[in-house]
């Protein structure tokens, strides 16, 4: 961060010790170092948030009027909404994106937080003016590669503006809300409404295009989960065994990745009694996981061996370092 900045931050990190503090002593650097740094940190978190909002605005903006708009296809969400009635209407699209998407940020508001609801407002009046305003070119009139890459680019779109901090869609909002109040799940929620919007389109428009949507929806979908989860896929893999000292040297010496060692307790003792036992937690690939296996095995056989997904990682070596 450059010096000018960081001078600004440095007067208003001393004006606000200044103003909590109920004497006059002077403000001292390690007090204001603290402050700068959030100050830092929530600056070049913001950037990179409203950056991935940028990028996600006009990704969408190119799915829907470089392949979807032109050729009268829908989606599902508050953009198939809006597709749909724009297909009934022939009234401009960016109006429905505002006026379909408003009641779901009004509830955004209530159920989750301000910050969001204000930041998904900003990021849905951009898309509507980037689908009013910028002109794409029409890439194809080929139902097949509309319906995927259609799909594709509104799924980055969408994809991006989540990992921003924000929605242009805004059917996950009322799925968030309706599974707190009902027994269902968010993915049965939306799935239930995606199959709604998919009727009538089915009945407005015709059955192909209701199934091509389908189509949209799922290459969409499929998008949004690789940009949001991210293309690697990490699993983290817990490790009982009582040669856990060996298992530790292989993972951090021969394999070149961190591990936690947790203190744990056996249940199961020959007497019933618990028993002292280190448990060894790491991350690692999917494409790692057949080579630890294979270590693991090497050592201990009976290893008893926990794995799991892991959506999203930060920090630690696994990035940083190949496998060996």
């Amino acid at each position: 961060m450059n010096a000018f900045l960081s001078k600004i931050l440095v007067e208003i990190a001393r004006k606000r010790i200044k103003s909590e503090q109920e004497t006059d002593d002077p403000v001292s650097k390690k007090q204001i170092v603290p402050i700068v740094r959030r100050f830092q940190v929530e600056i070049s978190h913001a950037i990179k948030e409203y950056i991935f909002i940028l990028i996600g605005v006009f990704s969408a903006g190119f799915g829907l009027k470089g392949f979807l708009l032109p050729n009268r296809f829908i989606d599902g969400g508050a953009t198939g909404m809006s597709l749909l009635l724009q297909n009934v209407t022939n009234l401009d699209l960016s109006y429905f994106l505002i006026l379909v998407n408003l009641p779901f940020l009004i509830l955004a508001s209530r159920t989750l937080n301000i910050k969001f609801a204000i930041r998904s407002i900003a990021a849905i009046a951009l898309l509507a003016f980037v689908v009013h305003f910028v002109e794409y070119p029409t890439v194809t009139e080929d139902k097949l590669l509309i319906s995927v890459f259609g799909g594709f680019f509104l799924g980055l779109g969408i994809g991006m503006s989540m990992r921003g901090g924000s929605v242009i869609d805004g059917t996950e909002v009322l799925a968030i809300f309706l599974s707190k109040k009902l027994s269902l799940t968010i993915g049965d929620v939306l799935l239930l409404i995606n199959l709604l919007i998919f009727s009538v389109g089915a009945y407005i428009l015709s059955v192909e295009t209701a199934l091509y949507a389908i189509l949209t929806y799922l290459a969409a979908a499929k998008t949004v989960d690789f940009v949001v989860d991210g293309v690697e896929e990490y699993v983290g893999v817990t490790i009982i065994s009582e040669k856990h000292q060996d298992l530790r040297t292989m993972i951090t010496k021969n394999l070149r990745r961190a591990c936690t060692i947790y203190a744990g307790k056996g249940g199961f003792g020959t007497n019933g009694d618990s028993y002292d036992k280190d448990i060894i937690y790491t991350v690692v690939t999917r494409l790692e996981l057949a080579r630890l296996q294979t270590e693991i095995d090497k050592i201990d056989k009976k290893a008893f061996i926990i794995m799991g997904i892991v959506k999203d990682l930060k920090g630690g070596m696994i990035k940083r370092k190949p496998l060996k």
